[in-house]
């Protein structure tokens, strides 16, 4: 059995409607993204403190599953005449049924960094138990290991985290980063996200992995300084985010800010430099983690 993928461009007026008129025109699914996505005009919408969230981007991707005995150019042509005063573009493609489950797993294989750490899905075995071994699978938050800012994080918590240290992990997403530093030794670590149900995720994953870390939600106020914060998230949450960050941080304590594009490293760094002191920054991929010490 294989399906037919239908893509439409929209902006945020009009993204709702064509969403819901596609499940009425019988698609299986529909999922929207940002446009923009992964891109330096990548736009921020949820929540943060003292942040207005919005509900949709500025422009919208919506992909919509559809059986493939379904007459596309059917759903095209229905889909131009209700929205004929609007512009977006459409396009389609077919996707061909597959082994789901071991097509995943296959795209998941242990991670190593350093030499040192390994991110490791389940269903694999550990390979250097010597190691310091993370196990964790993919899931409903950000953070398996495998995208480049999670990877120059962990770098440089392996290079900084010591017995003494106390770790805020703010965005924590899957909880990678908070496990991370208890394991290679961290005295105390917070995780903190927006997301309950990051929240959840990061529970769930200290448990499998048995580590006592903090958790809880960002709304929240935190009664807490860290010796080393470190935050992976969206640059544009990184601008307006910057004081909030900066006063989690002790007094010479330092700072790691990652999800962030090398293009936009000069600006994220000319917001922070009022706080912090920069050092070597560590890039991947095309993308950075910036790394700065409080004055």
């Amino acid at each position: 059995m294989s399906w037919t993928n239908l893509i439409v461009h929209t902006n945020k007026k009009q993204v709702d409607l064509i969403s819901d008129f596609l499940i009425e025109l019988g698609a299986i699914s529909t999922s929207i993204e940002d446009s923009n996505l992964n891109q330096t005009n990548e736009e921020y919408i949820f929540g943060e403190p003292h942040i207005k969230s919005e509900k949709f981007w500025e422009n919208n991707t919506i992909q919509a599953l559809f059986e493939q005995t379904i007459d596309i150019e059917l759903i095209k042509m229905a889909l131009t005449n209700k929205f004929l005063s609007h512009k977006f573009s459409i396009e389609s493609s077919n996707i061909q049924n597959q082994d789901w489950v071991k097509l995943t797993q296959s795209q998941f294989l242990p991670i190593n960094i350093q030499n040192k750490l390994w991110v490791i899905p389940s269903w694999h075995k550990i390979q250097d138990k010597k190691a310091i071994n993370i196990i964790l699978d993919p899931g409903l938050a950000f953070g398996t290991g495998s995208h480049a800012t999670t990877n120059l994080c962990l770098d440089w918590l392996l290079k900084n985290v010591n017995k003494k240290s106390s770790v805020l992990d703010y965005g924590c997403g899957s909880g990678i980063l908070s496990i991370a530093a208890k394991k290679i030794g961290a005295k105390k670590v917070i995780g903190v996200d927006i997301d309950n149900q990051a929240i959840k995720s990061s529970q769930d994953n200290a448990k499998i992995n048995n580590v006592k870390i903090f958790l809880g939600n960002t709304q929240r106020k935190l009664d807490f300084r860290a010796d080393l914060v470190v935050a992976n998230i969206l640059s544009s949450s990184l601008n307006v985010l910057a004081p909030v960050l900066a006063g989690y941080c002790n007094s010479k304590g330092k700072i790691a800010l990652s999800g962030i594009l090398q293009e936009q490293e000069s600006a994220i760094k000319e917001i922070y430099s009022q706080w912090f002191d920069f050092q070597p920054s560590y890039y991947k991929e095309g993308w950075v983690l910036i790394f700065g010490i409080k004055r």
